[in-house]
């Protein structure tokens, strides 16, 4: 498929990266915004503090806001597979859609044509392997519910944009174990062996995820069994583990 050409809007809220050999994450938004030039506006205001590296519009239109080698301000405080500050290794991608908060609705045609457009050159580019294509609510569960239940991830795992797994056997465990597994995916949870608000947030980032039929922090049949899937997806497809970096804003 042919590259979507890009509008340009720097955004001067950037700046450089501890290294661009540090990038190994994709992260996707909404931008929980009322219409796109609301979005584009904050995502360009220097007193925000915010911005990403792209911006998709509802009919399939990309802004690149700030270059891939350099650091945009998406992730804000967010934790993945043991590291913290997650701005420093990832490039984020902003899909406008009012958000939970302005009227959720289903993304549109046009944005998957041109996510499936950006993404597998952006992932070959800087050898993002597709348990890095993250969404904000797995890295900031206590924040951030985006992109959200309506994204449709099986699509783009069927583009080769991410994970989808297969059901694995489901089986009930205790919550210590329930704990270790989200930790082995990337999740940041707790390992005490109670089932508390911290991971309950962290089960509903899981289910919003991968079992958007149900979003309730609830570790039922059906999660575990997701869970399971998804477990062996993951160690086959071969984590590796990030470092401490510094961050700043998201959206």
């Amino acid at each position: 498929m042919s590259w979507p050409v890009p509008q340009l809007r720097p955004s001067p809220n950037q700046d450089e990266r501890s290294s661009p050999a540090a990038i190994d994450c994709l992260i996707l938004h909404y931008t929980g915004m009322t219409d796109a030039a609301a979005a584009l506006a904050r995502l360009t205001d220097p007193a925000a503090k915010v911005s990403a590296h792209y911006l998709i519009d509802e009919a399939g239109a990309l802004v690149s806001l700030v270059p891939e080698a350099r650091r945009a301000w998406h992730a804000g405080l967010s934790h993945w597979a043991g590291r913290s500050q997650l701005n420093d290794c990832s490039i984020g991608i902003e899909l406008v859609n009012p958000g939970h908060e302005w009227g959720y609705r289903p993304f549109t045609e046009a944005q998957y044509l041109t996510l499936e457009r950006l993404c597998p050159p952006l992932l070959r580019r800087w050898r993002i392997p597709p348990e890095r294509v993250l969404a904000h609510s797995d890295v900031a569960p206590a924040r951030k519910q985006d992109p959200g239940e309506l994204f449709d991830w099986p699509r783009l795992a069927a583009a080769g944009i991410g994970l989808w797994p297969a059901d694995g056997a489901g089986r009930p465990r205790p919550v210590t174990e329930l704990q270790a597994a989200l930790a082995e995916l990337g999740y940041g949870v707790p390992g005490h062996g109670a089932l508390d608000e911290a991971t309950r947030l962290v089960l509903r980032a899981f289910q919003r995820r991968y079992r958007p039929e149900r979003v309730d922090g609830v570790a039922d049949a059906g999660t575990l069994a997701r869970l399971d899937g998804l477990s062996t997806r993951w160690r086959q497809a071969g984590q590796t583990a990030l470092a401490p970096a510094a961050d700043r804003g998201d959206i």
